[in-house]
């Protein structure tokens, strides 16, 4: 099957499952695992911070991020469209009892900076306390500008607020944006980078920061379940996907601009293909056939998810020619 479902239905490479196999292992719980460790060191060095925990996933290194930064009754800033607001099961207010004030997402993902300074609560005890600001990049496929992402710190240190990166796709917003991930990463207090999605590792997300967060976070992970013990297997494809996951990301969003001209092109879909920016692409079926497009390219051996837009994501998984075939059958689809 070829799949444009997400990012994350990549498979480990070779070389990954040969590391995986001979990987030398301890008990992270412990902090004895030599591979965790050592990758927890080299992310933490890459992406120019001081600490670095392996988590099982995405959703577990924001919650925890949210946890470390904010206590019960505490409140974090974020969009309406925030994959910690919206994709992850109110974990934040459920386990953490940390209260979510979400603020409408500007067309290019941002979240307006006078918004955010009207959602701060006053110094009121009828108030949550607002500690935390957190963004996403990239949201959507797209990427957050550099200047924005500095304005954001400023915001922050002006009002005394912590500030979170959800950087699951960091490296993609690095390439899309011409700069090193240390030019995004400098900004915030803590980053959360996926190694599951474009980077194509089979498990596991990482959190970075300061080393009292990530003592922090490191307690609260074992409280949610999150002690993998002999974690180095995976780790050791973690290892790989972030050293050289990033160096072809590049294709995936030439085969997203691929994809979107070639969409635009089919008079029964709606595509816009200068908002695609990095490997995700949307298009709207005009009839209203998601679903019936949805089964047929099932048919032909291709995955999509239906929705209104449609979203494709394109992965090292994916390649010109199966974008070629995406294209072929999607015209079958739609005979003229």
């Amino acid at each position: 099957m070829i799949d444009f479902r997400s990012d994350t239905v990549t498979r480990p490479t070779p070389e990954m499952r040969e590391a995986m196999a001979s990987a030398e292992v301890g008990d992270d719980v412990y902090g004895d695992d030599p591979t965790v460790n050592s990758l927890q060191a080299y992310a933490a060095e890459r992406l120019g911070f001081e600490a670095a925990l392996f988590t099982a996933t995405g959703t577990q290194a924001n919650l925890l991020a949210i946890m470390s930064h904010c206590g019960r009754g505490d409140e974090y800033l974020c969009g309406q469209s925030a994959h910690n607001y919206k994709y992850e099961g109110g974990g934040a207010a459920v386990l953490g009892s940390v209260q979510p004030q979400p603020i409408e997402n500007e067309p290019d993902g941002s979240i307006d900076l006078e918004k955010a300074r009207a959602a701060i609560k006053a110094d009121d005890f009828h108030f949550a306390v607002t500690r935390l600001l957190s963004l996403e990049n990239t949201i959507g496929g797209k990427v957050l500008p550099l200047d924005y992402q500095a304005q954001a710190r400023a915001f922050c240190d002006e009002h005394g607020l912590l500030l979170h990166l959800d950087g699951a796709r960091i490296f993609n917003a690095a390439v899309k944006s011409n700069c090193d991930v240390t030019e995004i990463t400098r900004h915030y207090d803590s980053v959360s980078v996926c190694l599951s999605k474009g980077l194509g590792a089979p498990v596991g997300s990482l959190l970075l920061g300061s080393e009292s967060f990530i003592k922090r976070a490191t307690r609260l992970r074992k409280m949610v379940g999150g002690g993998m013990r002999q974690a180095g297997i995976l780790a050791a494809a973690g290892r790989i996907a972030l050293e050289r996951g990033p160096l072809r990301l590049f294709e995936d969003h030439e085969n997203a601009e691929y994809l979107s001209n070639g969409l635009a092109k089919i008079p029964e879909l709606e595509v816009n293909p200068a908002s695609t920016q990095t490997n995700i692409v949307y298009a709207r079926c005009k009839a209203g056939q998601a679903s019936q497009l949805k089964d047929y390219l099932a048919e032909q051996g291709i995955l999509i998810t239906a929705g209104d837009p449609i979203r494709f994501v394109t992965h090292q998984d994916v390649s010109r020619e199966d974008v070629d075939t995406l294209l072929t059958a999607i015209r079958q689809f739609y005979p003229s």
